[in-house]
């Protein structure tokens, strides 16, 4: 049967709506909030914050205050025992486990009926859809598709209530047709434990025909090579002749890079970005020379912007409406969403690079940042400047984490790097050199504190064992596939942890 052509048919058919919102996001953006107020104007929050009264943004604004998981756990406790019509109508079942990358404890949000199917499961189509649009002729439902989601299997109360994953819930719900494509079976891919996961994951796909694979880059290569190392092939290729596409998301691809190219050599394979989470489903990369996302406007959520330099948490004065950005300025990430989250804080930063169609660029988090010199360090820094230092120096990345360091006796200090590498740089004085000149020209805060070592001096490079981070992550119980490595610390307890863990490994080797 031509399912192929049959699917291809039926996934372009949202391109019309892929094209209004990009030509349209300010009508579509109005059109989401007014849609939100109106589902959810008779739910427990509806009424407090009067949103039948809320006929504009700035109305909307005045009515509604910010909010973070703090602020909006009592009523996610109501509706976790069952109670109905809290944060969105009717009775929500669903919630997933967060992971929890830069806070302590989990984090346990909704999900509705109308949030997975209309913005998780509409951005994984909407991707689709412009895949099949930017790369002619594809065949992506003759094979299977490889997903490499989360360790933790949902989580059943009493009350009916469901708690797990937010790819658990993905899994779960899937459509047949969707269904009958994706590998590994439902019971590999839901189990808790994930190095025996990882086991069962490469025995369980090793024959089968992949033609996609999507996953956190970090798990993803872990899970490859163990399907490099049972088939005894060199490169991913030989496993899968048909493979073509990699999907991810959730953390920055550009320090994995050079390993994915080690591991699928063939030119034919193509890299998309989504940016997605529990939260919900933001943006995807849309066209093949770039890999700047566009912001999904119409996707059950209504997106605010608050400007980094007035950025104080809750207290936060100003919030801007999509309309209101300007281009390559840093922003805090607002969302209120069919899930139930209202003009929730997400954590996340992100700049625009473009506003036809708006199209933006992940920056970093609001909690991941070092600036113990006035240096403002931002993710976004770190990984294109890590990425540069490998790169010159033939190496791979496989983790790390940054801290800030203190010399009592010169009164200043910098930020030590602990890095495990795939594959060590022959001359580490030399990566240690790139590293500090791309931060210096990456950053212009980085650079002048730097200048002549009278605030900063250079950054101090830890080698860490190649297993250290992921025992780490085992030890804190978030070994699997949702889980990341914090990447900038203001304070040292994480990189701490990290040094404890490498000494008790023997391998302990400063540059």
């Amino acid at each position: 049967m031509p399912f192929n052509a049959v699917f291809s048919h039926i996934i372009k058919k949202r391109l019309p709506r892929i094209e209004r919102f990009s030509n349209h996001p300010i009508v579509c953006q109005k059109e989401n909030l007014n849609y939100l107020l109106n589902s959810a104007n008779s739910t427990v929050i509806g009424k407090k914050h009067d949103f039948k009264s809320c006929d504009s943004v700035l109305q909307f604004q005045k009515n509604v205050p910010l909010s973070n998981y703090d602020s909006l756990k009592p009523y996610i406790d109501r509706q976790i025992k069952g109670e109905e019509n809290v944060l969105w109508p009717g009775r929500t079942s669903w919630f997933a486990k967060s992971s929890g990358t830069t806070t302590k404890r989990e984090k346990i949000l909704p999900i509705t009926v109308d949030s997975l199917y209309e913005n998780h499961y509409a951005g994984g189509k909407d991707l689709l859809a412009l895949y099949y649009q930017n790369f002619r002729n594809r065949k992506l439902y003759n094979a299977k598709h490889l997903i490499i989601g989360g360790s933790t299997q949902i989580h059943s109360m009493s009350n009916d209530t469901s708690i797990g994953d937010l790819s658990a819930f993905i899994v779960e719900n899937l459509p047949w047709w969707t269904e009958i494509r994706r590998t590994p079976k439902r019971e590999i891919a839901l189990m808790n434990d994930w190095e025996e996961k990882l086991e069962k994951m490469a025995h369980a796909t090793l024959n089968e025909n992949i033609c996609i694979i999507a996953g956190l880059p970090s798990w993803t290569i872990l899970l490859m090579k163990k399907v490099l190392e049972i088939s005894g092939k060199e490169h991913i290729h030989e496993v899968w002749p048909n493979l073509e596409l990699y999907m991810h998301g959730g953390m920055n691809f550009l320090p994995y890079k050079e390993s994915f190219k080690a591991l699928f050599p063939k030119p034919q394979m193509n890299y998309v970005e989504a940016y997605n989470s529990s939260e919900g489903y933001f943006g995807l990369q849309d066209q093949v020379e770039t890999q700047d996302l566009l912001l999904l406007v119409d996707s059950h959520i209504f997106f605010e912007f608050i400007p980094m330099s007035d950025f104080e948490g809750l207290n936060s004065k100003t919030v801007l409406s999509l309309d209101q950005v300007e281009l390559e300025k840093e922003y805090a990430l607002v969302i209120s969403t069919s899930a139930g989250l209202w003009r929730y804080i997400i954590g996340d930063t992100i700049k625009f690079v473009e506003n036809r169609p708006y199209r933006f660029q992940i920056t970093g988090r609001t909690t991941q940042f070092i600036n113990s010199f006035g240096e403002k360090l931002l993710i976004i820094h770190a990984e294109r400047a890590i990425t540069r230092a490998a790169q010159c120096c033939n190496a791979k990345i496989k983790d790390y984490t940054v801290a800030p360091f203190f010399e009592n006796e010169s009164q200043n200090g910098g930020h030590e790097w602990a890095i495990a590498f795939d594959v060590v740089p022959k001359n580490m004085n030399t990566f240690s050199e790139i590293l500090d000149q791309s931060l210096k020209e990456l950053n212009v805060d980085y650079e002048g504190k730097r200048s002549s070592s009278i605030n900063m001096i250079e950054p101090k490079i830890k080698m860490i064992g190649h297993d250290v981070f992921e025992k780490w992550l085992k030890s804190k119980n978030k070994l699997g596939g949702q889980h990341k490595i914090p990447r900038l610390n203001q304070d040292r307890t994480f990189i701490e942890e990290i040094f404890d863990l490498h000494l008790k490994s023997d391998r302990n080797s400063y540059i």
